[in-house]
């Protein structure tokens, strides 16, 4: 059996995943984003006694950690964009010495939506295709990537951070990682809610402005919120782009809340995409909803924490059975 842990801006969630890639158990808590440093790690701790409750803990063989990044997997230490507290927080060392985490368990670190895509690769929408990105769209915008068959995360665990391209050159908003007109400042949930508030969209009556809200407004035919979609998915489409001009994609797997806007979000990311993917060898590439949900998060973190290294930054994933 495998522990996973899925830290991001949104949820803290734990899992026991068998070694065929299923889920046997899990706990979820909110994310204390804007807490102390010690808030944010008691949350974590408390998952993880909930988690150490079922008996299946007692047979751990592995640990993974996949949290929002930056990350730095040599260092154990992480410092997300959307956790403010959390700078160089050596995470890997603290849940180390968790009474919860059983005798001789090392805890693997790795991003969490690098942990996204080698779950998608293992058992979801990417099983079996060479050279995919995939990509977390939710509090903030994260990606992954897998390059000849492999996941390749990097000397520090962040190659594929594709929520800090910069894809609005006119001075766009600020982000806060320090850059401007970042991915992540365009189409996280956070920017598509803020987006058509400032556009002048009003959630009804008792619901809260959220991205899922202004989903359902583009679908019941609102112009301003589905603008804010449409400049999401021109912000998603360039990045994407720009990445498979770089490494050559086969597929791109999209996951996180955002996602389950479904055609809202992808049928402008795939308009969008046709106009800037106009080489040959980036032409028509397949862009598709994840399929493991909420909890491709948890089973990429075990996957990641069970790989054997089959060279710098670069992991061959555990061949799940269907």
């Amino acid at each position: 059996m495998y522990g996973a842990l899925d830290i991001g801006g949104t949820k803290i969630a734990g899992g026991i995943v068998d070694a065929d890639g299923h889920l046997v158990a899990r706990s979820q808590c909110a994310t204390p984003a804007h807490g102390t440093a010690e808030e944010m790690m008691a949350a974590v701790a408390a998952v993880l006694d909930d988690m150490a409750a079922h008996p299946e803990w007692k047979t751990l063989t592995h640990l993974g950690i996949g949290s929002a990044g930056p990350v730095d997997t040599v260092a154990g230490t992480v410092s997300p964009v959307n956790i403010p507290a959390w700078r160089a927080f050596p995470l890997a060392d603290r849940i180390r010495a968790l009474a919860s985490v059983p005798p001789g368990v090392e805890p693997v670190l790795v991003g969490d939506a690098v942990a996204m895509t080698a779950a998608e690769h293992w058992t979801g929408a990417a099983r079996g295709v060479d050279n995919v990105l995939g990509m977390v769209v939710s509090t903030g915008i994260g990606g992954g990537l897998i390059l000849g068959g492999a996941l390749y995360a990097g000397p520090s665990g962040n190659a594929g951070h594709i929520g800090h391209l910069t894809v609005d050159h006119t001075g766009g908003p600020e982000c806060p990682c320090g850059a401007r007109g970042c991915v992540e400042r365009l189409a996280s949930g956070t920017a598509i809610a803020a987006h058509a508030v400032e556009s002048g969209w009003v959630p009804p009556a008792g619901v809260q402005p959220t991205a899922a809200a202004v989903a359902d407004a583009a679908r019941a035919g609102d112009p301003r919120a589905a603008a804010a979609y449409d400049r999401a998915g021109r912000a998603l489409a360039a990045a994407i782009a720009a990445t498979a001009a770089l490494v050559e994609l086969d597929l791109v797997v999209i996951g996180g809340g955002v996602a389950q806007a479904g055609e809202t979000l992808f049928a402008p990311l795939r308009r969008h995409l046709a106009d800037y993917a106009v080489l040959d060898f980036t032409r028509d590439l397949s862009v598709v909803p994840a399929k493991l949900a909420t909890d491709a998060g948890l089973i990429g973190a075990a996957a990641v924490a069970g790989l054997s290294h089959s060279g710098r930054g670069t992991h061959r994933l555990p061949t799940a059975h269907p």
